[in-house]
């Protein structure tokens, strides 16, 4: 059982390297003198890309006299005192797959704590627009819905999310940007002076990243899509553009031909990345949107993302589509 005190180490927190970094620290450096952002990182935390309606009036940071009550009330954290067991005494009504998908709280690791960046504690990694939502325009809203609709099939599996038929992650954890989901929030960062490759926990996406080179031809256009990165000082900058057209319209980031999305990676302290990103599109939306996440440092390792072994609802989902078929004949 997950009690209070277990949630919300107040004092900890405050007193964590994190919160006392500040503009004047200098970062562990590679042999060639450029920050090194290597090792294992996790963004696991109960803030989310989108500011909930829920914290719409407090606006993008937390008052600190309001921290551990908003901790205890979030939704991930009252599952996780309430719902953490592995036994299922009676068939299941589906009434908890709008917030739990088919899970109980043993299987899920979405984090405890309100992300901490530059020593605030974030309502949402969106920090504009100031509602912290996507400011979708009218024609993105509708092309996210007829994609949405084209891969909501039960036909075959190209029909199915790409979660689902284990291409890459939900919830664009492999970005960009990079978002947290309800498990599997990892990431391992590895350095050379040509590249950064970025290991995603879910999926086991590989994010390989080349340094001061230009884009592939537009006609690329791969799963995370085309990205190419360059030092500015000591920010470590990423530019993506022409994702898979599959991942485009789902993203968290939708993207069409004419987006990008610009990533910055900074070592804000001995155990925190500070990342921040932008994305543009006069396609999906009405104006640029950005924000900020922490990347915490973690002394554990991520397990092998073994997917397609176990997948065993995609063809459950697929019989049960032509057992219907079948009945309905």
């Amino acid at each position: 059982m997950i009690t209070l005190k277990k949630l919300i180490p107040l004092a900890a927190i405050l007193l964590s390297g994190s919160a006392l970094a500040a503009d004047n620290y200098e970062p562990p450096r590679t042999a060639s003198g450029k920050p090194d952002l290597q090792g294992f990182w996790t963004n696991a935390s109960i803030t989310t890309m989108q500011r909930s309606s829920n914290y719409a009036e407090i606006g993008l940071t937390i008052p600190l006299e309001q921290l551990r009550e908003l901790t205890a009330n979030n939704h991930q954290n009252v599952r996780q005192a309430t719902d953490d067991n592995q036994v299922q005494g009676e068939l299941p009504s589906g009434k908890d797959l709008g917030q739990g998908r088919g899970y109980n709280a043993f299987w899920v690791d979405p984090g405890s704590a309100f992300g901490y960046v530059k020593g605030e504690y974030r309502t949402s990694w969106i920090t504009y627009p100031e509602n912290g939502r996507i400011p979708y325009s009218e024609q993105g809203s509708k092309l996210r819905q007829e994609n949405r609709a084209k891969f909501s099939g039960n036909d075959g599996p190209e029909g199915r999310a790409l979660g689902e038929r284990c291409i890459i992650g939900f919830g664009s954890t492999g970005g960009p940007p990079m978002n947290n989901v309800l498990y599997n929030n990892m990431y391992q960062i590895v350095q050379t002076e040509d590249y950064v490759m970025i290991m995603v926990e879910m999926a086991h996406d590989a994010r390989i990243i080349p340094i001061d080179k230009g884009h592939r031809p537009d006609a690329w256009k791969p799963w995370l899509g085309d990205s190419v990165a360059h030092w500015d000082g000591d920010v470590l900058v990423v530019e993506t553009s022409n994702l898979h057209p599959q991942q485009a319209p789902r993203n968290i980031a939708a993207l069409s031909d004419e987006g990008k999305v610009v990533e910055r990676f900074s070592r804000y302290s001995d155990d925190q990345i500070l990342y921040e990103f932008e994305v543009t599109d006069p396609v999906f939306y009405t104006e640029a949107w950005s924000g900020e996440m922490a990347f915490n440092a973690t002394d554990t390792q991520p397990y092998e993302y073994a997917c397609h072994e176990g997948n065993y609802g995609l063809p459950g989902i697929l019989a049960g589509a032509r057992r219907l078929e079948m009945e309905e004949q």
